[in-house]
Order: C-alpha cells, then sequence, then structure tokens
C-alpha cells in the first residue's frame, strides 16, 4: 500500500492547494500561493513546511508524536506514513501549514527540507 498516494490524493482535492515542484527536486509537492506547503519522498514519507515559529510553538507537542521528525531549524516536519491515521495527522499538519504560510514574513523563503540540510 502506498500511503504517500493516498494522502496526495486526498490533499490535492483541497483548493488552498495545487501541485507544483518542490525545490529538493521532489516531483509530487502541494503548493499555496506559490509556498511549498508539503511533498512526498517515497511512498512513506511527507515534509510538512509549518515554518520555524509554529515548529518551535508547537514543538513540545509534536516531539511526543513517533510518526514525527522536526527539522526546527528549517521549519520542516517529516510525517512517517505507516497506517491510515498517519494521513489524518499530516491533514492536521497541512491545514496548519497552510494557517502559518499565510503568516509568513515576506521575503524570507523557506530552507530545504530535512532531507537536503543537516541541523
Amino acid at each position: 500500500m502506498n500511503l504517500a498516494m493516498d494522502a496526495k490524493d486526498r490533499l490535492a482535492c483541497w483548493p488552498a492547494l495545487s501541485r507544483g515542484r518542490a525545490r529538493c527536486g521532489t516531483p509530487d509537492c502541494l503548493c499555496s500561493g506559490g509556498a511549498e506547503i508539503v511533498h512526498f519522498h517515497g511512498d512513506n514519507e511527507a515534509d510538512v513546511h509549518l515554518t520555524r515559529p509554529l515548529v518551535a510553538r508547537l514543538g513540545p507537542a509534536l516531539r511526543r508524536c513517533t510518526a514525527l521528525r522536526l527539522s526546527p531549524a528549517s521549519g520542516w516536519v517529516t510525517v512517517r506514513l505507516e497506517t491510515g491515521s498517519d494521513i489524518d495527522i499530516l491533514a492536521t499538519l497541512v491545514s496548519a501549514a497552510l494557517m502559518a504560510s499565510g503568516t509568513a514574513r515576506p521575503g524570507e523563503p523557506a530552507l530545504p527540507c530535512s532531507r537536503h540540510r543537516r541541523e
């Protein structure tokens, strides 16, 4: 089962998201207003750009979830998609990312995802 494909199909129906290409080269990316929101690495992993301030604020709660890996310096969170409930977690984080992307400071580009960055 390819949970990343299921998640991508579910999120691609959201009116605030459009398909695009991630800066890291991943072809499966969903954007909002030109900002990367979520992209998929392989069959069971997704990166969500929550922004650095939101990761800092939600960090303690996010760290308790075993399906997540945080990259606080970049604002990206990796979601391991192992069960259907992980897709629900991803959808919740994408919703938060959409709200956070609307409050990001102009001219502050997103750093590369955690796959292409060393903490």
